[in-house]
């Protein structure tokens, strides 16, 4: 058995997608997932299951909560190895006096190249800012993320993936439940 992290999008925001932690895991339970447990009520889901591809585990997942929910919840599911990335490879945590805060994570549903920066056209949100790694693209909000257009849907639109954000603290606690294991 591996243990996936599912990241749920737009889970219980803003009165929208609402789902109790306990009924989401009750049916992930149902459909065969083991040691299933959640953090916080964002849709941030740990399964144990033998099936080793993200992608069918995510479609299984968006699959049954529209079924049992009535929701269109798209689900990035990522490794333990995918989170350990983010303390190796954002380039900003180099950076002195820096606030982690304004730190994010957007865990989008394939890998990426370095050169879909691009795309992304960052440079017009200016002073945001971003670094693209593999399936996870590190974003340093200047002002907050509540205060700039470069955020999921923006993300989702120009690199025509799903996409979900994390700040920093969710992404440092999420890895913290896995070595709890």
């Amino acid at each position: 058995m591996t243990t996936h992290l599912a990241l749920l999008r737009g889970i219980n925001v803003s009165g929208h997608n609402m789902m109790k932690m306990e009924a989401l895991k009750l049916m992930l339970e149902n459909i065969g997932f083991s040691n299933v447990r959640t953090y916080l009520q964002s849709g941030n889901v740990f399964v144990d299951t033998e099936e080793e591809s993200a992608s069918k585990i995510g479609f299984i997942i968006k699959q049954e909560i529209f079924k049992v929910f009535g929701h269109e919840v798209p689900a990035v599911v990522i490794t333990k190895e995918d989170l350990e990335a983010c303390f190796k490879n954002s380039p900003f945590l180099k950076e002195k006096d820096l606030d982690t805060k304004k730190l994010y994570v957007a865990f989008v549903s394939i890998a990426l190249k370095s050169e879909n920066i691009n795309d992304l056209k960052i440079s017009q949100f200016k002073p945001d800012e971003a670094s693209i790694d593999g399936n996870r693209i590190f974003i340093k909000y200047a002002v907050g993320a509540g205060k700039t257009r470069f955020d999921q849907k923006y993300i989702e639109k120009k690199l025509n993936v799903t996409a979900t954000i994390r700040n920093w603290n969710t992404v440092t606690n999420l890895l913290k439940m896995f070595n709890e294991e």
